[in-house]
């Protein structure tokens, strides 16, 4: 079992690099590890965006996806640990060490998580042709046609892929798993009817029910969206147990400096907590979730503990 305890927390060591009475000096990069069009990006622009006017420099962000976004971790892991190469992070860094047989990294002691600054709830999503305009039909016809309906996700261990799991087995029913290389892709074929059945961050298919190509019919929360304050969550439909938020965090490699990551901490929290940048979330379908360092680090080791029997239970497992 992996050491966790340290996760993303290992000493927040003091070197000879940046100091924060001067950091940052120049440019500062935010790697997203997902392309473009998805909700981790979107965040990432909206908060390297107010990083940027509140840090006096550029926060360029710079998406390098690809492998369940171990690709863009793999880059910040082995960047300098100066404060000038930042990770968005998400659950995704909570899970790849469960999901993957090799990292190009040691997923357990790569980062230090300085600070979560933003959540989106999770939905069910289904397209117009989907035989079923609530949870209770869509599970009462997933039993009477097990692995008929097609379950798009954002690619195998996705949040999108997990999130299915746990529905799936807290509604013993069975959906057949389609992955794809990115959530808007998935969202496209559901619109389309490829797919009849998406799990998936709110912001990623808001904008297509407002406008009629799909159907929320739940929400993974334990209180309804403001967003949406008609859709149900699942308890209330009769699928206990299944609560999943995504979140948001910024990390840097283990060996940044203490004072910098300090200083990130409070700008990033300070961040969260402006109304101006709470409008701009719920404008998203999502909202601030402020949290330190500390707070972040018990934050993901909670995830692991959670995950750990889902991919086990599922037999989830990446080479």
């Amino acid at each position: 079992m992996f050491k966790f305890a340290a996760f993303f927390s290992a000493a927040l060591c003091v070197s000879t690099g940046a100091s924060a009475q001067t950091y940052p000096t120049k440019p500062i990069t935010l790697v997203v590890p997902f392309a473009a069009g998805g909700t981790v990006n979107l965040m990432g622009r909206l908060i390297a965006q107010r990083m940027g006017e509140v840090l006096g420099q550029p926060v360029i962000v710079d998406n390098r996806a690809g492998a369940g976004g171990t690709i863009g971790a793999g880059y910040v892991a082995k960047a300098p640990a100066d404060g000038y190469t930042l990770l968005l992070g998400s659950m995704g860094q909570a899970v790849q060490p469960l999901l993957y047989k090799k990292l190009p990294f040691d997923g357990t002691k790569a980062f230090i998580n300085v600070a979560t600054f933003a959540a989106v709830p999770n939905v069910l999503a289904v397209s117009r042709e989907a035989p079923a305009k609530s949870v209770a039909e869509l599970v009462s016809y997933a039993k009477a046609n097990p692995g008929k309906l097609n379950m798009g996700s954002a690619g195998i261990g996705s949040i999108n892929h997990l999130l299915g799991a746990i529905f799936m087995d807290r509604a013993h029913v069975a959906f057949t798993h389609i992955p794809y290389k990115g959530a808007s892709s998935a969202t496209t074929d559901l619109q389309a009817g490829q797919i009849q059945v998406v799990f998936a961050n709110l912001p990623n298919v808001l904008p297509y029910a407002k406008a009629g190509s799909v159907r929320i019919l739940g929400i993974a929360a334990d209180k309804r969206s403001s967003v949406l304050p008609n859709v149900p969550t699942f308890a209330e439909t009769g699928v206990n147990d299944v609560v999943v938020r995504s979140w948001y965090s910024v990390m840097v490699p283990t060996g940044t400096p203490q004072d910098v990551v300090k200083k990130l901490q409070d700008t990033v929290v300070a961040i969260a907590k402006e109304k101006s940048f709470a409008a701009h979330l719920a404008d998203q379908g999502a909202y601030p979730f402020p949290g330190s360092s500390a707070e972040a680090t018990e934050l993901v080791e909670n995830e692991v503990k959670r995950w750990t029997d889902v991919i086990r239970s599922a037999n989830i497992q990446m080479d």
